[in-house]
C-alpha cells in the first residue's frame, strides 16, 4: 500500500472525466439557479450531496491516485470502479436531480423529450430485481480478462469512467426519487431482493481474495516500480478486499432506506384501517375471504 502523502499528492486530468463533471454540475447549477429564481428553496444539503458525495468523490476517484494508477494496479482499478459504482451514484441520487429537473424545465418539447427519454430506463430499473443482477454482472467482470482489457486500454476505460457511474444511478434514482405509493408487500419484497444483492456483492471480492491465481489474465506491471508496489497475486488480493467491503457497506443504506420506506407505507396503511367504519371493515374482510375461496 502506498502512503498516505503518496495517495493524496498523486493527480492526473482524465478529460472524460472532467467532462461529465463540467456537464453534470453545469445542468445542476443551472437547475439550482431556475430554481431560485422561482423562488423555489432547494435544500442545502442535497445540493451539498450532489457536489461533494457525488461529483466531488468522483473527482477524487477519477483525477487522484486511484485514476492515476488504475492501469497499473489491480486495486486501484477495482476500488474505482465500486466508488463509481456504489458511492458516486447515492450522492448523485440524494442531490434529486430528477426532482429538480420537474420543478426548473418548464412544458414543453424540452422536457416532453427527457421525460419520454428517461421514462424507459427508470422504469426497468424500478424492478426491484434488476440491480442485484446488474451489480453482480458489473462486478463478476473483475473475475475475467474482460477486466484486465479494460483496465490496460485507454478506450474502454475512459467509456467504462462515463458509464459506470450513470448505471450505478439508474440502479438507486427509482428508488430515492420514487413518488407513487407502494404497498407493503411491495416494499417487503424490494427487501428480500436487497438482501439478495447484499449476499451477491459479496462473491466476486471473495474470489478475488481467496483465489490464487491471477484472474484477469493480464501481465505484471514491467516498468519501474516504487518501493511499496504489490506483487500481482497481493495486487489481486488487495482489489478483492476493497471491492469487497465498499459494495458491503453501499447496500446498508438501502437497507436503512427500505425500512423507512416500509415504516411509512405501513403507518399509511394503518391509518386508512383505522378511519374504516365497523360496517366498511366487515365487507372489506368478507371480499378479502371471498378472493382467498
Amino acid at each position: 500500500m502506498p502512503p498516505i502523502s503518496e495517495f493524496w499528492s498523486t493527480w492526473s486530468l482524465d478529460p472524460r472525466a472532467l467532462a461529465l463533471v463540467v456537464g453534470a454540475g453545469g445542468l445542476y447549477s443551472w437547475g439550482l439557479a431556475r430554481a431560485a429564481r422561482a423562488g423555489i428553496r432547494w435544500p442545502l444539503w442535497r445540493a451539498a450531496a450532489f457536489f461533494v458525495m457525488g461529483l466531488g468523490l468522483y473527482s477524487v476517484a477519477n483525477f487522484g491516485f486511484l485514476g492515476t494508477w488504475s492501469t497499473e494496479l489491480r486495486w486501484a482499478f477495482s476500488m474505482r470502479i465500486a466508488v463509481m459504482l456504489f458511492v458516486v451514484p447515492a450522492g448523485l441520487a440524494l442531490g434529486l436531480p430528477v426532482g429538480l429537473a420537474r420543478l426548473t424545465v418548464r412544458p414543453g418539447r424540452l422536457r416532453t423529450v427527457l421525460a419520454a427519454a428517461a421514462r424507459r430506463p427508470m422504469k426497468f430499473f424500478a424492478n426491484s430485481a434488476v440491480a442485484p443482477v446488474v451489480g453482480l454482472v458489473v462486478l463478476s467482470m473483475m473475475l475475467t480478462p474482460l477486466a484486465g482489457m479494460s483496465r490496460l486500454s485507454p478506450v474502454l476505460e475512459g467509456v467504462l469512467s462515463i458509464f459506470i457511474p450513470l448505471l450505478g444511478l439508474l440502479m438507486v434514482l427509482p428508488m430515492v426519487e420514487e413518488q407513487t405509493k407502494v404497498s407493503t408487500a411491495v416494499i417487503m419484497l424490494e427487501f428480500v431482493f436487497a438482501f439478495i444483492e447484499l449476499l451477491a456483492d459479496a462473491v466476486p471480492g471473495i474470489v478475488m481474495r481467496l483465489t490464487p491465481a491471477i484472474l484477469d489474465g493480464a501481465a505484471a506491471f514491467s516498468g519501474p516500480k516504487p518501493a511499496w508496489f504489490p506483487s500481482s497475486i497481493v495486487d489481486q488480493q488487495l482489489g478483492g478486499d476493497f471491492l469487497w467491503f465498499i459494495a458491503e457497506v453501499m447496500d446498508l443504506p438501502v437497507m436503512v432506506l427500505l425500512f423507512i420506506r416500509f415504516s411509512k407505507s405501513d403507518k399509511g396503511e394503518r391509518k386508512v384501517l383505522d378511519e374504516l367504519t365497523d360496517e366498511q371493515m366487515d365487507e372489506l374482510n368478507a371480499a378479502h375471504l371471498h378472493l382467498r375461496n
